[in-house]
């Protein structure tokens, strides 16, 4: 008998329309290491019930008979069945709140979970990542958000050309309509009003790239952190240009220790030895892009009581819009105090008052914080990761979950990736107990 795996539809909200396999890559799984696909049926799904049936997959409501359960965002707790495994983004392993009663549930039921966002190689780098298309989506939010931003303000602008990333069919339509806002930008100019329109992305990978290769395709130079002020005070920049600064960590923290040099792999291991000089450079920026990756250990890079100071003064600030990617919940970026989704995508963050507006006016920074951007590129997203997802779906199936967990024969980058077996924490994370309660 094939071994049943089931692929269950997402209901996190109506904008979750990615699959973790697609048709194809299931098609081509069944054939070649004898599994039995089964996918409940979906009204939103990107790829349709026909796209499954069509490729020979079975498209039932009742997962039960699956042992093996493959998702993209959280279950509802009375979705969860008794000792199956299930594996997708959890967004429980930094201890995340609102996720921890799921977490107990699956150790109630003896479930075993497996996270994607844990599957690394022996280096520490992901394996399985939607980052890039969360860059793209955020991206061009952000410039969307931006022009919605600066029309409440009363400066016609350029940026309203965009519509936001769901409203278009694929990335390729969304690439071209960033393209020509660049022919747009190169034509009519830029609101003088703005001056030098600095863009600054903190952090340099997968989500960075993402939104960089977005924003590159408009009129854009580089330009070092360390020179953002310079060019902004002096109001050398070129008319019709945008400008770009990439923060490294190097351009984010400095030791405590104004003797001692700056070396990343301390950073890494004693990240308290640092302190953030970011808030030096964001008064000097337009929009901040944030992609970094975060935890509680690192330094937060934009604080509530910086942003009090920098909106309580007479005139307006600079900075009118932060595109935070990758959405830590008062994380990195502390104005990001909820997250939103695509339909009302955008607050403005009052720091007077600590409190999210809908919309895009008040007096702070307007903040998007989409908490499922690679969403809004469903097909490309979906195809993407189904492509590396199937990789593992093989060993996965081959498991012996049975027994013990030094016994399973999960591959090392899957084992990694085990935070529940059989109902109890897995050592590496073991931590979590104390967010269980």
């Amino acid at each position: 008998m094939n071994f049943k795996i089931g692929i269950r539809r997402e209901d996190i909200n109506r904008w979750e329309r990615r699959v973790p396999l697609i048709p194809s890559h299931a098609r081509e799984l069944a054939e070649r290491h004898a599994l039995d696909f089964r996918v409940q049926p979906s009204a939103i799904r990107v790829f349709t019930d026909a796209d499954y049936r069509a490729s020979g997959i079975s498209v039932e409501e009742g997962l039960s008979p699956c042992p093996v359960v493959l998702a993209i965002k959280e279950i509802p707790l009375e979705l969860i069945e008794k000792n199956k495994v299930y594996i997708f983004f959890s967004h429980t392993a930094k201890g995340q709140s609102q996720n921890m009663p799921m977490l107990r549930r699956m150790m109630d039921l003896g479930c075993t979970l497996i996270d994607y966002e844990k599957m690394v190689d022996g280096k520490g780098r992901r394996v399985l990542y939607f980052g890039n298309y969360a860059g793209h989506a955020g991206m061009i939010d952000t410039l969307w958000a931006l022009g919605r931003r600066l029309v409440a303000e009363g400066l016609a602008n350029p940026f309203t050309v965009l519509e936001p990333t769901h409203r278009y069919q694929s990335l390729v339509e969304a690439k071209e309509a960033v393209g020509k806002l660049g022919w747009k930008i190169i034509r009519d100019g830029l609101p003088r009003e703005l001056g030098t329109i600095v863009f600054g992305f903190f952090g340099y990978g997968h989500v960075s790239q993402g939104a960089q290769e977005i924003f590159d395709i408009l009129p854009v130079e580089a330009v070092r952190p360390a020179d953002v002020r310079r060019l902004v005070e002096s109001g050398v920049g070129t008319p019709g240009r945008l400008y770009k600064a990439v923060f490294h960590e190097e351009d984010m923290v400095r030791p405590a220790d104004p003797a001692k040099p700056f070396d990343l792999q301390d950073f890494y291991e004693n990240p308290g030895s640092y302190r953030p000089v970011t808030e030096d450079t964001v008064p000097y920026l337009t929009a901040l892009v944030n992609g970094i990756f975060w935890t509680p250990k690192f330094p937060k890079y934009v604080t509530k009581a910086f942003l009090k100071g920098l909106y309580g003064g007479a005139t307006r600030p600079r900075l009118k819009v932060v595109g935070d990617i990758t959405c830590d919940i008062n994380g990195a970026i502390e104005c990001t105090v909820r997250a939103t989704d695509s339909e009302n995508p955008v607050y403005v963050y009052d720091p007077a008052e600590d409190r999210a507006i809908p919309g895009f006016e008040g007096n702070g920074p307007a903040v998007l914080a989409v908490y499922n951007l690679p969403a809004e590129l469903p097909l490309e997203s979906s195809t993407y990761f189904s492509g590396k997802l199937k990789d593992h779906v093989p060993v996965l199936a081959a498991a012996d979950f049975a027994g013990r967990f030094e016994d399973c024969g999960l591959p090392d980058v899957l084992r990694r990736a085990v935070i529940l077996y059989r109902g109890e924490l897995a050592p590496e994370y073991a931590y979590l107990a104390q967010f269980i309660g």
